[in-house]
């Protein structure tokens, strides 16, 4: 009788299907995409590049010169906010990968290597080329393109989505260095103060 009066009733049957496909699990809001972009806001990812920073800093080679100590230190921590995102996004395999840096510098060269040419003999001869002059806005994402490591040829939406992602990463990298440089500085001062107590009582 059952199977009769489900085969005479198929609305039924269509309705019992509906709420079978409607009932599925629901992702957490706080859960990670693929982007990664709510894991950078987690307080527990920040401890985990915090302490993944003290590691690499620790291993840090002090060069000679202070600017290139923050230059080391400063790409020591790009390198370690790099690692975190695990390679999801652009901007991190740029990172990793190192080669962004080697390329700029290798295309500062033909500029230069070009322009010496052009001032010794093609500039008495020939007139400067026009430049096109580009939209406000192309300009714009031309400039963020830059900013963004690895996003120079990427489509719009593309960037805007790496930018995003970036900027989040970079203000959890400076939420943990600013942790970090107030436990160096609390430290500092505790020890100062604790070899003052210390010559107040020898002198006594």
């Amino acid at each position: 009788m059952a199977e009769s009066s489900s085969i005479s009733n198929p609305d039924a049957n269509s309705n019992l299907s509906r709420k079978r496909r409607k009932i599925e699990p629901k992702t957490p809001a706080g859960a990670p995409t693929e982007t990664g972009r709510p894991r950078w806001q987690n307080d527990v990812e920040q401890q985990i590049y915090s302490l993944k920073l003290v590691d690499a800093l620790c291993h840090l080679r002090r060069p000679d010169s202070a600017a290139a100590t923050s230059r080391a230190v400063r790409d020591a921590a790009d390198q370690v906010l790099a690692v975190s995102a695990r390679g999801k996004t652009r901007w991190s395999r740029a990172i990793l990968t190192g080669r962004l840096s080697l390329r700029l510098a290798h295309i500062n060269k033909k500029h230069k290597k070009a322009a010496k040419r052009a001032a010794v003999g093609e500039s008495r001869t020939k007139k400067p080329a026009v430049q096109k002059k580009l939209p406000p806005l192309e300009k714009k994402v031309k400039v963020l393109s830059r900013l963004v490591p690895g996003c120079r040829k990427v489509s719009l939406p593309n960037l805007l989505e790496e930018t995003t992602d970036y900027i989040a990463a970079l203000e959890m990298q400076v939420k943990a260095m600013t942790f970090l440089t107030g436990l160096l500085n609390g430290a500092v001062s505790s020890s100062a103060a604790a070899s003052g107590d210390s010559s107040l009582a020898d002198r006594g």
